[in-house]
């Protein structure tokens, strides 16, 4: 019966899946970008802050998570003016290099455009606290 049924599933449907799987992109080439609501008036006046982490990463995943729930905090601490830049190490044999023991890490792109590796922040952290550790390292 089972058979039957899969036997008379429309074109359409197939072909639509067919389409889907083929249009996938792997996981790996995959970049993040999250981009909180601005309030500047220009992109180019945004500070930047970067995550890099990799795929399966407990510790990455949790962080994430609490960058999400921080950028969408308002408040004296806000970070709306921040755009978040999700690096996944897997894709550059450089920052896998630099950072494969030290994942997750978060770094401060500066206005020359390097970057300044900012203190790990502990898992047991609230987003309010994230929010609060980030916003004073951007006032720096």
């Amino acid at each position: 019966m089972l058979s039957k049924v899969i036997g008379t599933l429309p074109t359409t449907t197939t072909m639509a899946a067919r389409s889907l799987s083929i249009a996938r992109i792997p996981r790996h080439k995959l970049r993040r970008v999250f981009t909180p609501l601005s309030f500047s008036s220009s992109a180019s006046e945004a500070r930047k802050l970067v995550l890099y982490s990799k795929p399966g990463c407990c510790l990455c995943d949790g962080l994430k998570e609490k960058l999400h729930a921080a950028f969408s905090l308002s408040g004296p601490d806000s970070l709306h003016d921040i755009v978040l830049q999700v690096r996944d190490i897997t894709s550059n044999p450089e920052w896998e290099k630099a950072y494969q023991y030290e994942i997750p890490v978060l770094a401060k792109v500066l206005s020359d455009g390097t970057e300044e590796i900012l203190p790990r922040l502990s898992p047991r952290l609230g987003p309010e606290l994230v929010q609060k550790k980030i916003a004073a390292a951007f006032r720096q």
